[in-house]
């Protein structure tokens, strides 16, 4: 699909669906969504700008590797299960804390969010490698 009018509204379309996937990511914390979703809402995003722009150019987009996603969303979900055994807990209990963020208020931060992320990241890094690599042939 190589159209002048997909590959502009995909220009604009990106910021906005990835901005989308965050969103999601953090509703999830206490709605439906989460690390998964927001995770496959950022891969149909790039999904997208690979098929209007190409894969190469998803890829200079993307800027890391789907593969070095998928190790630091792993890594990141062990040291949030790990975390808690450091404070005398047990495997991925969760730990939290408050952080007053100006602008923001008071915020509940915990290992929770850390499994999100990680989640968020191994989704997209796995979905990416799939859809890129069948991209490209």
């Amino acid at each position: 699909m190589d159209t002048v009018i997909l590959r502009t509204a995909t220009r604009a379309l990106l910021p906005l669906l990835l901005l989308f996937s965050v969103f999601l990511f953090l509703r999830g914390h206490n709605e439906p969504g989460g690390g998964f979703v927001g995770g496959l809402m950022a891969t149909g995003a790039i999904t997208l700008y690979a098929m209007a722009n190409g894969v190469a150019a998803a890829r200079r987009v993307l800027r890391v590797s789907p593969r070095t996603l998928i190790g630091a969303g792993l890594l990141l979900g062990l040291g949030s299960g790990l975390l808690p055994i450091l404070f005398g807990r047990d495997f991925l209990t969760g730990l939290w804390t408050t952080a007053t963020v100006p602008g923001l208020g008071e915020l509940h931060l915990g290992t929770p969010l850390l499994f999100d992320v990680s989640v968020y990241s191994v989704v997209t890094g796995v979905t990416l490698a799939f859809v890129l690599t069948l991209l490209e042939e």
